[in-house]
């Protein structure tokens, strides 16, 4: 009997016991192909050496310096990188150990900087509905999605929740992708306005969403419009690329791709590509500035932010998608992927939508096409496709709640950067027999 304490009280896995390149391999010697990268993590396969030899030889030089009496070589070099790839503005890189944690350093951090500046009175954190940023307190209470937070709610903090940019289930026929995408940003000055410009800290969204919609991109113009109205309120915005950044978009920061600048960033996932938990919050001058000039303090910390052997792994993965010019390789292979998707369920009567950037693509699942109606969620859908996935040797990342936290489902891909072309014809044979086996077995 296990005394692990697992995700699912129920559940009944198969036990990894190796890893080879975008597989992993259980303990039966069943191998299954990481279409989802776990959760959008893996993007250098299992068996990368060069991230393993890195490790490796850290620990042989020093394992653990805790930060409040060092820094060390790897941290300084992995933050030298980042900040030379990163947004004009952005020069400061704190780094975690998760997403999570990432989250909850940039709301901290943006409250701080607001108290040190004199504005003591901004307090307030506006984010979007149907958005996910991390599990603890904080992050949850950032994320908009209402199945996650309902049973925590009386412990959460106080956050403001504005419309999602989800065109395929929020967008009215009649309207425009510009005028939707206008609308939905106008959204947050109206809340702005309504909670008063200057109590508001905050904006925090992901510019690909992620586990909660499932790979859905902001429509044209409409970050560069939240841009405008941080800025004209003195409102930082904050960019949560957790899932999406680090290449996995077509950019090393996907925010690359809307061309727009954050004041605060928050990135993990690919960062370590699941050979290190690591995450980091990056903030521009001006923020890191105001702390120095001030109490020359940020109040927060945790034991392990800036591990030697975690950056040291997050370095070697860095210097891999660069060195390997895998960037690129995620637009040519992304679009190959986009177009085996749209041949393969274009035309399937439960597939909704197809959508997404670079390796990072979602495909929703309605029980009627016309009307975009979603199935029930008593049929459990998202469950037995992963369930169905895993007999067939698929990893995949299938979610439900995708409408509004309890209905809809779609399954999330977010296969390794070193997928080779016909890998993508493996993804969409697998996972289709998956979808219809699901369907069948829940109807």
């Amino acid at each position: 009997m296990s005394h692990v304490f697992p995700r699912h009280c129920h559940s009944d896995l198969p036990t990894a016991v190796a890893g080879d390149g975008c597989y992993l391999i259980d303990s039966a010697g069943k191998r299954y192909f990481d279409g989802s990268g776990g959760a959008a993590v893996s993007c250098l396969g299992h068996s990368n050496d060069r991230v393993r030899q890195a490790m490796k030889d850290q620990i042989d030089r020093v394992a653990f310096a805790h930060t409040g009496f060092f820094t060390s070589d790897p941290a300084e070099a992995l933050a030298d990188l980042l900040v030379e790839a990163a947004p004009d503005g952005i020069d400061r890189v704190y780094f975690v150990s998760g997403g999570s944690e990432a989250t909850e350093a940039a709301i901290k951090l943006a409250r701080q900087y607001h108290v040190e500046r004199g504005e003591p009175q901004r307090r307030h954190l506006i984010a979007r509905r149907q958005s996910y940023h991390g599990n603890t307190l904080g992050a949850l209470s950032a994320g908009g999605n209402a199945a996650r937070r309902a049973q925590f709610a009386p412990i959460l903090i106080e956050t403001h929740h504005v419309d999602a940019c989800y065109p395929y289930g929020e967008k009215p026929e009649a309207e425009t992708l510009k005028a939707y995408g206008q609308r939905v940003a106008q959204s947050l000055e109206d809340e702005i306005k309504r909670l008063g410009p200057d109590t508001v800290m905050a904006f925090l969204a992901e510019p690909v969403v992620g586990a909660t919609l499932g790979a859905v991109t902001a429509v044209p113009g409409y970050f560069a419009r939240i841009r405008e109205i941080c800025d004209r309120h003195g409102v930082l915005l904050i960019l949560d690329e957790v899932m999406c950044g680090m290449g996995r978009t077509g950019h090393l920061f996907a925010c690359d791709g809307e061309a727009v600048r954050p004041d605060i960033l928050c990135i993990a996932k690919g960062l370590g590509a699941g050979y290190q938990p690591i995450g980091a919050m990056l903030c521009s001058a001006d923020i890191y500035e105001t702390i120095a000039a001030g109490s020359g303090f940020f109040q927060h910390g945790h034991t392990y932010i800036g591990h030697p052997v975690a950056t040291a792994a997050g370095l070697a993965v860095l210097q891999e998608i660069r060195e390997r010019d895998l960037v690129p390789r995620v637009r040519d292979l992304g679009d190959r992927l986009e177009q085996a998707l749209n041949e393969a369920f274009g035309q399937h009567p439960h597939i909704g939508d197809i959508r997404g950037r670079g390796l990072f693509r979602g495909l929703e699942l309605v029980a009627d096409r016309d009307s975009k109606a979603p199935f029930a969620p008593d049929r459990r859908l998202a469950a037995t496709i992963k369930r169905a996935a895993m007999a067939e040797g698929l990893i995949c990342y299938p979610m439900s709640g995708t409408r509004d936290g309890i209905s809809g489902d779609h399954v999330l891909l977010a296969p390794p950067f070193i997928l080779e072309e016909p890998d993508i014809a493996l993804i969409t044979d697998r996972l289709g027999r998956a979808i219809d086996a699901a369907i069948t077995a829940t109807g």
